[in-house]
């Protein structure tokens, strides 16, 4: 499948979204700021990243930003309303909206790798009202850890 992709002029000079390696199901995002320019997250705070890209997607797609592994691991730094949704119609600057939940400042710098972005289909659906009863089930209305967690609970 092909989507097309647009440069903002900020966004001159980085790659374009690549996947690295053969298996990834999520394309790479860099940051989009200006040469030389930092932008800190301190501990607890987030912040809209650019990455100077514009897209447009086919009918029945999304693009889903996703924290990257490594920043969340070493650094604690995840994308805050994760997944992002990217719907077909938007045609504005794809952001990133990181977050630092680590102990230490985190700065971001010109191309870096800062997200992933996964492009998906999704389904569209007709809601219709059914009232309360709806077709009973084993869980029933068990939420939230209803289900366990099938440890081993040990001695």
């Amino acid at each position: 499948m092909r989507v097309a992709i647009g440069r903002l002029p900020h966004g001159e000079g980085l790659p374009l979204p690549s996947y690295a390696s053969a298996g990834a199901a999520g394309l790479d995002l860099v940051a989009a700021l200006a040469p030389g320019q930092k932008l800190v997250l301190e501990p607890g705070a987030r912040d809209l990243v650019p990455t100077g890209l514009v897209m447009r997607l086919p009918g029945g797609f999304e693009a889903q930003v996703r924290p990257r592994s490594g920043l969340a691991l070493e650094h604690g730094v995840s994308v805050l309303n994760s997944p992002g949704t990217i719907d077909c119609d938007y045609r504005g600057e794809v952001k990133v909206l990181l977050v630092n939940f680590g102990a230490h400042p985190f700065e971001i710098v010109r191309g870096m790798r800062i997200a992933q972005l996964v492009i998906a289909p999704h389904a569209r659906v007709e809601l219709v009202e059914a009232g309360k009863d709806l077709d009973a089930t084993l869980r029933g209305s068990g939420g939230f850890g209803s289900t366990g967690t099938g440890g081993d609970p040990g001695p």
